[in-house]
């Protein structure tokens, strides 16, 4: 089986502003991102014992807002493979009544949040009341970490040291620090190694090739390949491409000395139950 921790919903072009759409051309460089979702093309690009943690996005600031209500949506065509998180920006007004719609009503199993492209940063004294109701009701929080194409979006919001002070006063709630932090990978790494509950994803990485092999091998050197969980971003990439492309990181390593990434640590991240680690509850979840 296998969990794609990070993968979106939206309704495009209608949630983005055009200055968001904009600059999202140059999410990837030399190819241009197709941010369209559609399920079933999501479908034909996975394995048949996927399931995928579902979520929009809100962030007043860089131009993007997904109604959690469109997320929920999205998941009931499937949801023996689909479970949705919520996501609120902070910098709004009535972010806490949407936190609890979205978890009580919606039955959103987890939180997303964008940081960076809302402005703030995880370890301001007006979160605090997202970190004591996550932790009260036991709900995962994923953020975005690391670079962006979005230029009013403050790297200062993104780095992952940040989430150290709310990981030391709440030890038991789930953490999940997105992309690996790139290109603050090294930061990343040392963050999740010394906080049992926090945890790194892997989406969005596998189309920097070498950039991700030198992650990958500080995740190995480290010692926390077991703090990694699968994801893609889709729809900027699909679940059999990232997954491949992990796998396949070693190839170009082929006549040189360099060390080679550990292949069964690689296949057991990307199987890992992230569902258990995150003490999501999943009802339909398959075998």
């Amino acid at each position: 089986m296998i969990i794609d921790i990070h993968s979106h919903f939206w309704n495009f072009p209608g949630d983005f502003t055009e200055n968001f759409i904009r600059q999202a051309e140059g999410a990837r460089a030399g190819a241009k991102v197709d941010l369209s979702v559609d399920y079933e093309k999501y479908r034909a690009t996975a394995p048949d014992d996927m399931i995928s943690a579902v979520f929009g996005g809100k962030a007043k600031l860089a131009g993007i807002w997904v109604d959690d209500t469109d997320v929920a949506s999205y998941v009931a065509q499937d949801s023996g493979r689909l479970f949705g998180f919520l996501s609120v920006d902070p910098t709004q007004p009535r972010w806490e009544e949407e936190l609890r719609f979205g978890h009580q009503e919606l039955g959103m199993k987890g939180v997303k949040l964008l940081p960076m492209y809302a402005g703030f940063c995880v370890d301001e004294e007006r979160l605090t009341p997202l970190w004591e109701y996550c932790n009260e009701n036991g709900l995962p929080v994923l953020m975005h970490m690391g670079t962006t194409f979005i230029a009013q979006a403050p790297l200062e919001c993104t780095l992952p040291r940040t989430i150290e002070p709310v990981a030391v006063k709440y030890p038991d709630l789930k953490l999940i620090l997105a992309h690996l932090g790139h290109p603050y990978e090294g930061e990343c790494v040392v963050t999740i190694r010394k906080h049992p509950n926090v945890y790194a994803d892997v989406s969005a990485l596998h189309y920097r090739p070498f950039q991700l092999y030198q992650s990958l091998m500080l995740v190995q050197e480290y010692g926390v390949w077991n703090k990694l969980l699968f994801g893609t971003d889709f729809p900027f990439t699909t679940v059999n491409d990232s997954a491949d492309g992990i796998r396949n990181l070693n190839d170009m390593l082929e006549g040189t000395a360099l060390p080679r990434l550990n292949l069964d640590e690689i296949e057991s991240m990307i199987h890992r139950d992230a569902l258990n680690l995150l003490g999501i509850e999943f009802s339909d979840k398959t075998s």
